[in-house]
């Protein structure tokens, strides 16, 4: 008979973090990856627009590749999928607004050759030697599944981005008895979503957003401007229902806003009453007006930002407008959500914000539910995905009080190869894992060496040093001239230029004196001492860049 082969679990992204969400299930010849998602840069990546999964195990491996897999329509999740299929062209499977928010994406992005297999919720697929079945699950988007693998050593469950909300508001509950029945027929390895693992108590549902949004619509007097996740389609329908309900026309702002609101609606996902929907330029009175648009994170770019800060091309802030902002900051954002907040005050708005309201709840599981699908599951083995290492490691402690044996819990991060027979699981090694940076065309090309002179250029700034040497030589023809960007300003420093002007003169006489001609060595010279007297003076470390002309 022949030996059993090893099932691999690789997450290349989504553990110890949030974002870029992206795994590997491989037996044998066969790779299905589920989701291929991007995050978004932190402050301190100067330039950077997008970051995805390091992809390299796949390109390496693409003939073994048979699909990929979508849990559900956000960034996170299909937001590097073009990048991948520009690498690997594999057959794409997902639900059907899944289907047509990842071709908008693959049309912006130039992608022409791709194969999209739309799938219902109860579908069972067979890729490769697995069979993968959909599960109807409840999120902020529609149309989000579970997945299920049927593997030669077990059955794998991964929930993707999850709650158990009883009244969504498209009425579709989540099918709780497709995981019961899993559970039953037993369950190797559980993969569950751990974003709110550290929330006690259960999340709040969807609908409840909609009784704040009367609450806040009856009291408005002016224009109302809603800002909101441009993903988040029950949101967006709630607001057109509240808007429908006030006697509001809705006009929408944002090109993601725009996108994913033609397609939810050419779809079906969205249900928008004939003549709601208006052009920016059409006039009606401010009372008579709903504007939903981006922005909700503080993005610089994005609509609500822009007309924070008087820059918006169509629309102006003016006191009596009442701004909803209907999301919570992602951790990192704070900071751009509260100066965007502030600009709105300033211009006179009534801005409402904050959990507080109630005019946003979260799209994940809270502590209970996470409970109840490890309680329903019973799985043999449980990877906690899609959370920062402290929520992996509140989940896994939940995974435990729920009867998952301490040994059977594994914790791991990107890269980590799990490992599993049907009697056994265990972490072995690691594969190439990480953060790829996609900086305006180029993917990959600025690598954290590059991203580490940024930072230095935006902490510490630059001096040039230009020097004229005569050919063969160490002897100045002209210069050391000295200039410098985000160092010090020259004219308030003249005499900190002239002592530096002097120590490159003086490195210059004596690589003259001891007839040294290399190049690199009278640059590595200058830099050195420049370095030193700058530091001792300025306690500061610029990038020093010795720039040498012949003649």
């Amino acid at each position: 008979m022949a030996k059993k082969e090893k099932l691999m679990v690789i997450p290349l992204g989504g553990l110890g973090e949030i974002g870029k969400n992206m795994t590997v299930i491989q037996y044998g010849n066969d790779i299905i990856v589920i989701d291929a998602g991007l995050a978004f840069p932190d402050d301190d990546m100067f330039g950077i627009d997008l970051v995805i999964p390091d992809m390299s195990y796949l390109i390496e491996n693409r003939d073994k590749v048979r699909a990929v897999v979508i849990t559900h329509g956000h960034e996170d999740h299909i937001g590097g999928l073009s990048y991948l299929l520009n690498e690997v062209n594999v057959p794409v499977y997902a639900t059907k607004l899944v289907c047509g928010l990842i071709e908008g994406k693959l049309k912006e992005n130039h992608i022409t050759n791709y194969t999209l297999n739309e799938v219902h919720h109860g579908d069972e697929v067979q890729i490769g030697c697995m069979k993968v079945g959909f599960i109807h699950t409840n999120h902020s988007i529609p149309d989000a599944s579970a997945l299920y693998f049927r593997t030669p050593v077990g059955t794998i469950v991964h929930t993707g981005d999850f709650k158990m909300d009883l009244t969504p508001v498209d009425g579709r509950q989540m099918d709780i008895h497709k995981f019961a029945e899993l559970g039953r027929r037993g369950v190797l390895l559980l993969m569950s979503d751990s974003t709110n693992a550290e929330r006690a108590g259960y999340t709040e549902s969807e609908t409840t957003v909609g009784h704040a949004f009367r609450k806040a619509f009856r009291a408005a007097k002016g224009r109302i401007i809603l800002a909101t996740f441009a993903s988040n389609i029950s949101r967006i329908q709630q607001a057109i229902n509240t808007a429908v309900q006030f006697k509001r026309k809705v006009t929408v702002l944002g090109r993601s806003m725009v996108n994913n609101v033609q397609i939810a609606i050419e779809l079906g996902y969205l249900d928008v009453p004939e003549g709601v929907l208006i052009e920016p330029d059409e006039r009606y009175p401010d009372d008579q007006i709903l504007i939903l648009t981006t922005g909700s994170q503080g993005e610089p770019m994005a609509g609500l930002s822009r007309m924070a800060s008087n820059n918006h091309r169509s629309v102006s802030i003016m006191p009596g407008d009442t701004v909803i902002i209907s999301a919570t900051p992602i951790p990192g954002n704070e900071t751009g959500v509260g100066r965007t907040i502030d600009n709105l005050m300033r211009l006179g708005a009534n801005v409402i914000a904050g959990r507080d309201k109630k005019i946003h709840v979260s799209g994940h599981a809270s502590q209970e539910e996470l409970k109840l699908m490890l309680e329903l599951i019973k799985p043999k083995y449980f990877i906690p995905v899609h959370g920062e290492y402290r929520m992996l490691k509140t989940h896994g402690d939940l995974a435990v009080m729920m009867g998952v044996a301490k040994d059977h819990v594994l914790i791991g991060d990107n890269g980590q190869i799990f490992e599993f027979s049907n009697r056994s699981g265990h972490k072995t090694g690691h594969v190439n894992a990480g953060r790829v940076f996609v900086d305006g065309l180029g993917v990959g090309d600025v690598g954290n060496i590059v991203i580490r002179d940024r930072q230095q250029l935006a902490m510490e700034g630059v001096v040039i040093v230009v020097m004229t040497l005569a050919k063969g030589t160490s002897h100045p023809l002209a210069g050391p001239d000295i200039v410098s960007r985000g160092f010090v300003y020259v004219r308030d420093s003249e005499e900190l230029i002239r002592e530096a002007h002097d120590r490159v003169a003086a490195v210059l006489e004596r690589c003259e004196a001891g007839n040294i001609r290399e190049w690199a060595v009278i640059k590595s010279q200058v830099r050195d001492t420049l370095s030193r007297y700058l530091y001792e003076k300025t306690r500061r470390r610029p990038m020093i860049l010795p720039i040498i002309m012949e003649v």
